[in-house]
């Protein structure tokens, strides 16, 4: 993963416009309208605002973007966003387009189509000359703390952190389930089913409560592996008994309270492998996971407090569809602070 800073680049039909000549400047930047969205696991969500107004008119899409041997599937993702677009600039009145400002789950590792294909299909179609393509964690940053220097803890199914100084952007985790994504929904899950088969075994560190709450939800423990492991959505099966785990732990569980404790230090490592180590950074937790609730955010706290005792633990200010407005919003007035990375955030600039 690159991590440096690099400059605007363009795609290589297209050389790269002056930005000077595209940024709206005075009354224009209040008018000049952007195109934000998030694509992600349960579809996309696409917003049409402006820099004065914010955010006007939203819609939604319940499929996930498919992908191919490239990736992510830029013509995919222009069939499902155009009928979007064209409801949006209808309701809104919007004549003209500035910028598109898109993030993506598993762009960083699955973006190769969108970079190649994205910014040309999107100026031919709309007229959009400044793009901004961004990795999900990304945009989660931004819609939590905005252009401050800090760390966001992403948990959810998985987990990942992401942290900058303003200079360049670091990652931790977010491997998924069989490397990493310790401390999220399907790990917690999965070390709790191991509990339970441990229980069933008549290992150590087996719980009977865990067990009983396996066996009510999947049945005999015998018949888990074969339910499980076939499964194209095995995270989001071994997710679903995290809030189990939490009830056991809530009951006084004394193996269930260690998994979350152990998925609290986790969390912890990550969110200080990527926060600056100088200054007052910001440090907020997003995702799903955070219904957990005490079991897993009271530890979270005590080990956050130890290893980041130079950091401010702040509430999220919006979601990942919150942060595509915001890179939109800045880019459009030329005011985008946050690092740019080829793999992380993208920003081309196409000529007229």
């Amino acid at each position: 993963m690159t991590t440096g800073a690099v400059p605007d680049e363009s795609p290589p039909s297209s050389p790269p416009a002056a930005a000077s000549a595209l940024r709206p400047t005075g009354g224009e930047a209040g008018d000049a309208a952007f195109l934000a969205v998030d694509s992600g696991g349960s579809g996309l969500r696409a917003v049409v605002g402006t820099v004065a107004r914010g955010a006007v008119a939203t819609r939604e899409s319940g499929r996930p973007v498919s992908t191919g041997a490239r990736g992510i599937d830029a013509a995919d993702l222009m069939r499902q966003l155009a009928s979007m677009v064209r409801a949006l600039t209808a309701e809104t009145g919007t004549a003209d387009l500035h910028t598109l400002a898109l993030g993506a789950a598993g762009f960083a590792t699955l973006g190769d189509d969108l970079r190649a294909e994205l910014p040309g299909s999107v100026h031919r179609e709309w007229g959009i000359r400044r793009i901004a393509l961004a990795a999900d964690a990304v945009t989660a940053y931004a819609g939590a703390l905005g252009a401050a220097p800090g760390a966001v803890v992403a948990a959810g199914t998985g987990l990942i952190a992401m942290g900058t100084d303003l200079t360049r952007w670091r990652r931790a985790d977010g491997w998924g389930h069989l490397l990493g994504d310790c401390g999220g929904g399907a790990w917690i899950g999965r070390a709790g089913l191991e509990a339970a088969l441990r229980a069933h075994d008549g290992r150590e560190g087996g719980s009977a409560a865990l067990l009983a709450r396996a066996e009510a939800v999947f049945g005999p423990m015998p018949g888990l592996p074969g339910q499980l492991y076939p499964r194209p959505d095995r995270p989001a099966v071994l997710a679903s008994f995290a809030p189990d785990v939490a009830a056991c732990a809530a009951e006084g569980d004394p193996v269930a309270v260690g998994v979350l404790r152990a998925a609290a230090r986790h969390i912890a490592d990550s969110a200080a492998a990527v926060c600056p180590t100088s200054g007052e950074p910001r440090v907020a937790l997003t995702g799903g996971l955070l219904k957990t609730g005490a079991p897993l955010l009271l530890p979270l706290e005590e080990e956050l407090t130890k290893r980041l005792p130079h950091a401010h633990r702040v509430t999220a200010e919006g979601d990942p569809l919150h942060g595509s407005v915001r890179i939109a919003t800045d880019l459009t007035i030329g005011a985008l602070a946050l690092p740019t990375d080829e793999r992380l955030l993208r920003v081309t600039t196409v000529a007229g």
